[in-house]
């Protein structure tokens, strides 16, 4: 249900380790909430299994919990145990134009207000519109702002009196234009545009880098300003598109790994990001996970104590350090980066 962008190429093993979101993560949550139990081999060769078919289970520590989310640092997944849901009886898919980002992010608090959650609520803006519509040509606007696309599903009742009031909702808070797609054709053409930002985006430069920071729904014009100006501070190319639903945003920079002296800029500016999300009460990673690359940011949100605490419950299961060693862990702090 999450609906991970990497759908056609991601696996349970890996949405399951990485805890993935997606674009339908604001109604129907991420990975987690649909694993009901695990079974797990240890890195001492032990074989356990948490949870299972049950829909209450308080015996003992949460250790599905644990092991979903955990990168592959403390055991290798065998087996799940997934709950599942019927399809929904019907879908509509809108489009929403705005001449700023403000009135964007504004129209998405309001909606959430409102008491609806729709099923999608995404964001893209407008430099990553020109890329996407030069890449899928399907008529995407590239002389706005930003755009929110927004999709409900559910009983073909509530389905229309949701996207109506939505409509109204956005034109409330400025939108210039509300589109609602009036085939089966329209809606996947746009949500597909949607998950193709990222290899659009990769057609402009050698090497493209996708991060991922969130912010509070409220935070979410802030973060999007803060990183406009931190790419002309460091004079790299971001694009920002994301799920502005749940505040999960993917700064995506085009540059050429080939060259050390950008790079250097790059790396300065994604940690001004991270610092900038931590600062708005956000956090450094919302689906993508820590891995190698974020490793050094981790203290940004958590702190030493966290850190320590992580650790700890790292070395009590994999005292060898033999799963994914050098993931999460492998730089526990940084000194700042600075780009003369």
């Amino acid at each position: 249900p999450p609906d991970p962008s990497s759908m056609k190429i991601s696996t349970l093993g890996g949405n399951i380790n990485e805890n993935s979101g997606g674009l339908r993560g604001l109604k129907y949550g991420v990975t987690r909430d649909y694993v009901l139990g695990l079974e797990v081999v240890l890195p001492n060769g032990d074989i356990i299994k948490t949870g299972g078919k049950l829909a209450k289970d308080v015996a003992g520590y949460d250790m599905t919990r644990l092991f979903v989310g955990s990168e592959g640092t403390l055991g290798i997944v065998t087996e799940a145990v997934l709950k599942l849901l019927p399809l929904p009886e019907t879908k509509q898919t809108m489009l929403c134009l705005y001449e700023s980002l403000e009135e964007a992010a504004t129209s998405v608090s309001a909606i959430i207000a409102e008491r609806i959650i729709p099923a999608t609520l995404e964001f893209m803006d407008q430099p990553t519109l020109e890329v996407v519509e030069d890449f899928a040509n399907i008529g995407l606007p590239t002389d706005v702002q930003a755009v929110l696309l927004i999709e409900q599903d559910g009983n073909p009742e509530a389905v229309s009196r949701d996207i109506q009031k939505i409509a109204e909702v956005c034109e409330q808070h400025g939108a210039k234009s509300v589109k609602i797609a009036h085939s089966e054709e329209e809606a996947s053409a746009l949500l597909t545009a949607r998950r193709s930002a990222l290899s659009a985006l990769a057609r402009l430069s050698p090497t493209t880098i996708l991060e991922d920071a969130t912010v509070p729904r409220s935070e979410i014009a802030n973060m999007v300003r803060a990183i406009e100006d931190i790419a002309r501070k460091y004079e790299v190319n971001i694009c920002t598109f994301g799920h502005a639903g749940d505040g999960n945003l993917h700064p995506t920079c085009a540059t050429d790994a080939r060259n050390e002296e950008e790079m250097k800029r790059v790396e300065a500016a994604f940690q001004a990001i991270f610092e900038k999300a931590v600062a708005l009460g956000g956090t450094i990673t919302g689906e993508h996970g820590v891995g190698l690359m974020k490793a050094p940011y981790l203290e940004l949100k958590v702190k030493k104590e966290g850190i320590a605490a992580m650790k700890a419950i790292k070395q009590a299961l994999d005292p060898e350090n033999i799963m994914n060693p050098d993931k999460v862990f492998g730089k526990a702090s940084r000194k700042r980066v600075v780009v003369s």
